[in-house]
């Protein structure tokens, strides 16, 4: 199955693709390899779901935090690619999570993203490596950021060389 059908299949909506908010790039191809910078869980309406886990949110706020933003990350692949179908894998995701010290639950935070990725593009190419982490603080007091690389379809001119 393609990967613009799934999302559709899915029921999901993508939020826009977010603009850069600094001197960076969203998404950066090189050979056959995207790199997403760091996204946060942007909402249909431009805001960003906010909290620290474990304060002012609990870990299902997190999950849900994750989750959203894996949409925003495909918004900013389908806007850069064309289309979700470019991808061929999910090769590494990595995520942070605002919390407290005493939070030690980040990868269950982090699986809202790559659970996502995983109902997308399949168990085989929608399962990359990961890594989670817990910080002190991020950008605009956001829940989460996450950044991840993906491998793209080799096709045409490109497969034969």
């Amino acid at each position: 199955m393609r990967y613009e059908a799934r999302l559709q299949e899915l029921g999901l909506t993508l939020p826009p693709a977010p603009k850069p908010a600094g001197v960076y790039r969203p998404l950066i191809v090189v050979g056959h390899m995207a790199y997403l910078s760091g996204h946060g869980p942007l909402l249909p309406d431009g805001s960003l779901l906010v909290g620290c886990v474990g304060r002012e949110v609990d870990q299902a706020a997190g999950y849900a935090a994750a989750r959203q933003t894996g949409l925003a990350m495909l918004a900013t692949l389908r806007r850069g690619l064309g289309s979700l179908d470019r991808v061929e894998r999910v090769v590494k995701v990595f995520g942070m999570v605002n919390s407290v010290a005493e939070f030690t639950q980040q990868p269950a935070v982090i699986n809202g993203c790559s659970e996502l990725f995983a109902e997308v593009f399949g168990s085989e190419n929608g399962v990359g490596a990961r890594s989670a982490i817990g910080v002190v603080s991020l950008p605009g007091g956001m829940t989460v950021e996450i950044e991840a690389v993906f491998e793209l379809r080799v096709t045409g001119a490109a497969a034969a060389g």
